[in-house]
């Protein structure tokens, strides 16, 4: 596996794990939580945003590398 795809599969588990994270403090905030669960679910899925832009970022500045 080169770098190149290691990257994006390491991005692509960032992205899905800060989704996770951001529906769980989002289901907290909703069973009654506190403000301090909808901050980190925001957080969170601002965070899911950026690093979806960087992969996007990312592919396209590396598309000649090939995956191998």
């Amino acid at each position: 596996m080169s770098l190149k795809a290691f990257h994006v599969v390491f991005v692509s588990v960032c992205i899905l794990l800060t989704l996770v994270v951001s529906s769980w403090c989002f289901g907290n905030y909703s069973d009654g939580g506190t403000p301090r669960d909808l901050a980190w679910g925001l957080v969170s899925l601002f965070a899911g945003g950026a690093l979806a832009v960087y992969g996007k970022v990312f592919l396209r500045k590396f598309k000649n590398i090939s995956y191998l």
